[in-house]
């Protein structure tokens, strides 16, 4: 038995043509690999969560940050109530585009 080049072509054409080929493996593919896909995209937010890296750089540049247990809402609130609002000016600034 000799393989003759135009009746394996004929073959994987036939194969191609089947729907199965044509769409069920195509599905297939695009959701098993969109599950793949999320899965390490998602292991990405947890890999790298407590990661300080960019505070250390900030800290280093001379920015302060404040911890979350110093920031609470009754505290900013009383900033805000110190602040004089009734005598205020309205300063308008230059545009940069009718300068």
């Amino acid at each position: 038995m000799t393989l003759n080049p135009t009746n394996v072509r004929k073959n994987i054409e036939n194969f191609f043509k089947k729907k199965s080929v044509k769409y069920f493996i195509p599905f297939v593919l695009f959701v098993v690999g969109g599950s793949i896909g999320l899965r390490e995209f998602t292991s990405l937010r947890y890999q790298y969560r407590n990661t300080l890296s960019f505070n250390d750089k900030l800290k280093h540049s001379g920015v302060e940050i404040n911890k979350p247990e110093d920031v609470s809402l009754e505290k900013v609130y009383d900033k805000v109530k110190e602040i004089d609002t009734t005598n205020w000016e309205n300063v308008r600034i230059t545009r940069p585009w009718k300068e």
